[in-house]
């Protein structure tokens, strides 16, 4: 038997249905998807801190940061800074120009291309 295929069977033996449903369920979402939840989110909060953005998106700041500073460079959402105590706060909010790529582009978009819904239920 071939080494690879003896590797998987065995992953597969000692993963529940559960668990591999679950893996399977979280596996990808569209980068422009992640860039309008990241708008919608801003849209609903006004602003946020940068880990709750990242929480509330269902994003890993190390894997995803880079869509993050992509989108401040292009004007869709603003990055400052907020001081608190001795330390600083990095915030985001929305650009009026984010806000107006959401109308005109992000939104009509996901009508014509929907999201599946196990993509809707897993990575919110």
């Amino acid at each position: 038997m071939d080494v690879a295929i003896h590797h998987h069977q065995s992953i597969l033996q000692r993963t529940s249905p559960r668990n591999l449903l679950v893996k399977m369920v979280h596996e990808y979402r569209d980068r422009v998807y992640i860039r309008k939840d990241v708008i919608l989110k801003l849209s609903e909060y006004g602003e946020l801190n940068q880990t709750k953005l990242m929480s509330y998106c269902g994003l890993n700041n190390v894997k995803h940061r880079a869509i993050i500073d992509d989108m401040v460079d292009k004007g869709l959402i603003i990055r400052f800074e907020e001081p608190w105590g001795n330390k600083t706060i990095i915030k985001y909010k929305v650009s009026e120009k984010g806000r107006a790529i959401l109308q005109e582009i992000l939104e009509p978009y996901e009508v014509l291309f929907p999201r599946s819904e196990v993509q809707k239920d897993g990575d919110r």
